[in-house]
């Protein structure tokens, strides 16, 4: 088999377990959110989102850096994983030592002691999020994502249940506690049954240097984008209620579980792909090529979708209470539209090596940001998220306008790649949304009839008018079978 052809193959097999992964374990949590949705309160979800943003900084700062330079290294072997290892489980207790003693700290900020025993207990999942970005980057090294993908939807399940009891049974904020501390556990264990790695009992701290002269580069530009895109959160937590910030993190869980599904498909299978034909600068090209049109032909009518029909479904779902999210959830949908794009041409510019080039560009789009958001706070919180939106959208061009020069694909050539999936989200979307004020009958069956009609005036403008990427998407079918 040609060496293209097999790339190819592996890429599409890679992406097939990575998409069916990601989608399984999203499916289930989104399933398991809808019902603890029905039994928490706003403010009790907008209580654990305030923590969550500090753990995510914390797992950003023991996970990122070395696991992307465990995939981006050419000859990565047994000493390098142990090593990462071991350094990454040291980091864990440095920065839990930091939570916890900063917990009542935080708990007095915000006015509420509560959150100081949250960060406490919800900030253990540190330790298995270390093994856990070791165990993933073998993974994605290899492509194995079949053993990933067992691994998540045994973990998603199993959280899913133990949040939903204990929700039932009254312990109330502490539910959604329990679903993450169950869920890093159990993956933690589900992927050392399904996936081949152990640890040695080796450390070398000059592979560990090595490896932090590429990935600390990407570690700060990842611990910067994730305090940014999680700033607002933190404002909002502080400035109005926890009620507030709830409505905020429950609109953004729609679009970002549409994004974040295609996109760490894209992160994860990609970056290897790239990796391994880094010095053949035209097949690069054309991978993010491909990668850019295909993505956005599936992701833009999912989001241009879910604003028409936000109201229906947010009120067949979650309940009238939760109403309030709605705005928030159509914004953020503009702002998820070109994520997939994003990522593509980062993991573009990091398969080349230019770690350089990455972090200048968070520093340059945080920046953009900060004007933003210094803005966006004077006035309502529909208003500071809008903002955000729009500083997202021309994100997409700061991170592409690099790969002008590093590959040959310049930020116009890529709005034309994607430009009929624009026009075709957008004219789906206006007869969708349309339909909620003609149709009979109640949110349920609304629901249904509207996710119905978009997706056959999507597909079948889409087959009225050949566009290559669904006829890509089919001949790709076809040759699978």
């Amino acid at each position: 088999m040609p060496a293209d052809k097999e790339m190819k193959n592996k890429i599409i097999k890679g992406l097939f377990w990575k998409i069916l992964e990601n989608g399984g374990a999203q499916g289930l949590q989104f399933v398991v959110a809808v019902i603890l949705a029905r039994l928490l309160s706003p403010a009790e979800y907008g209580q654990v989102g305030i923590i969550m943003i500090f753990i995510t900084i914390s797992n950003v700062i023991v996970q990122n850096g070395f696991s992307v330079a465990l995939v981006q290294k050419k000859d990565s072997d047994e000493t390098d994983f142990s090593s990462v290892f071991y350094f990454s489980l040291a980091a864990a207790a440095v920065i839990y030592g930091l939570l916890y003693l900063a917990a009542p700290a935080i708990g007095r900020f915000y006015g509420n002691p509560l959150l100081g025993q949250i960060v406490r207990v919800l900030g253990l999942v540190l330790f298995p999020g270390a093994v856990i970005s070791v165990q993933t980057a073998y993974v994605s090294r290899r492509m194995e994502f079949r053993g990933l993908f067992l691994a998540t939807i045994s973990a998603a399940a199993v959280s899913g249940i133990v949040s939903i009891a204990m929700a039932y049974t009254g312990y109330g904020v502490w539910a959604m506690v329990g679903q993450q501390m169950v869920y890093y556990g159990a993956l933690m264990v589900s992927l050392f049954i399904h996936v081949r790695w152990r640890p040695r009992q080796v450390f070398s701290l000059s592979r560990v240097q090595g490896m932090l002269s590429f990935g600390w580069k990407l570690l700060l530009a990842s611990l910067i984008d994730t305090i940014f895109t999680n700033l607002y959160g933190l404002i909002m937590g502080k400035i109005y209620n926890d009620a507030m910030l709830g409505a905020y993190n429950r609109g953004e869980q729609f679009p970002r579980l549409i994004t974040t599904n295609l996109s760490a498909a894209i992160q994860a299978v990609l970056l290897p792909a790239f990796s391994s034909q880094q010095e053949d600068i035209g097949m690069v090209r054309s991978m993010t090529s491909r990668a850019i049109r295909t993505s956005s032909f599936l992701v833009l009518p999912m989001l241009f979708g879910l604003i028409a029909v936000a109201d229906t479904m947010v009120l067949a779902l979650l309940g009238e209470k939760w109403l309030i999210c709605v705005p928030y959830l159509r914004i953020m949908c503009v702002a998820y539209a070109f994520y997939p794009i994003h990522i593509t041409n980062l993991q573009a510019i990091n398969a080349v090596g230019r770690s350089d080039i990455f972090l200048r560009l968070e520093i340059i789009k945080k920046m953009v940001g900060i004007v933003g958001l210094v803005i966006g706070i004077r006035y309502s919180p529909v208003i500071l998220v809008s903002i955000k939106a729009s500083v997202d959208f021309l994100c997409v061009f700061i991170n592409a306008w690099p790969n002008k020069k590093l590959l040959g694909y310049s930020v116009g050539r890529q709005l034309r790649d994607i430009a009929s999936s624009i026009l075709l989200s957008a004219f789906m979307c206006l007869c969708v949304y349309g339909l909620q004020f003609v149709l009979p009958g109640g949110v349920w069956l609304k629901l249904g009839i509207q996710i119905l009609a978009g997706a056959v005036i999507y597909m079948g403008l889409a087959w009225m008018f050949r566009m290559e990427s669904f006829r890509y998407l089919l001949e790709t079918i076809r040759n699978r079978r």
